[in-house]
């Protein structure tokens, strides 16, 4: 059986190389580039985040990868968003690119994301701010990614998150109803979702351990 072709996409978010490693460790094959040619052709695209939701936003736009995913998943093909790359599959943000925040709370000022799911990104209410270390993750019912480790922990590394279910407002007899996994630090807080060919952590997997590693396999089992 031939190594699945996974394409990280770089475009200057930093501390990409061990996304790299762990996918390497599990079985792919790995390319780290934002070439149109490779992102298309890959088995899957890793979308990895790191730093504010609008500086990631920009880098983004830089090698036109809002269009290269988009093209991605209207094909069916898989994408996975880690971290920021995560945030930035939903409507907005209310951190601004030096990572300070819409303290007015009106919206005028949120970052457009790349829209793909309902919902807004903002600030954790919690006495510790970041959250930064290990947490255990609620998935859903007959989850792909977490097949095998339901109740194991994550790492995590973040001040913002997603908090309303991406498939809220959605009626039930949408195909394809994103799946949302919770994790709590102060509140209730996405920690993953699952989307027919899109999938993303709030987590990075690739420094979750065997937990972390395990998901990965979960997820090039799909491409």
């Amino acid at each position: 059986m031939s190594q699945p072709r996974v394409v990280v996409l770089g475009y200057g978010s930093g501390n990409v190389r061990s996304a790299v490693r762990a996918l390497e460790r599990v079985g792919a094959e790995v390319t780290l580039t934002a070439d149109a040619a490779e992102v298309e052709a890959a088995d899957g695209l890793v979308v990895p985040g790191v730093g504010a939701f609008a500086a990631v936003m920009n880098q983004l736009r830089f090698v036109d990868a809002p269009r290269l995913i988009e093209r991605r998943l209207a094909g069916g093909r898989p994408v996975l968003g880690i971290c920021v790359g995560m945030q930035v599959m939903f409507e907005d943000s209310t951190e601004y690119a030096d990572g300070t925040d819409d303290v007015a709370g009106d919206g005028g000022s949120r970052v457009p994301g790349l829209g793909e799911w309902a919902g807004t990104v903002s600030r954790l209410d919690a006495d510790v701010v970041p959250h930064m270390g290990w947490s255990e993750v609620r998935p859903p019912a007959r989850s792909v990614l977490f097949d095998g480790v339901e109740s194991e922990r994550f790492y995590f590394v973040h001040s913002y998150a997603a908090k309303t279910d991406p498939a809220a407002g959605l009626a039930e007899s949408a195909t394809r109803l994103p799946q949302a996994t919770w994790a709590t630090h102060g509140e209730d807080f996405v920690a993953a979702v699952e989307n027919g060919p899109l999938s993303a952590t709030q987590f990075h997997p690739e420094k979750s351990g065997d937990a972390g590693a395990q998901l990965l396999r979960n997820w090039l089992a799909t491409l």
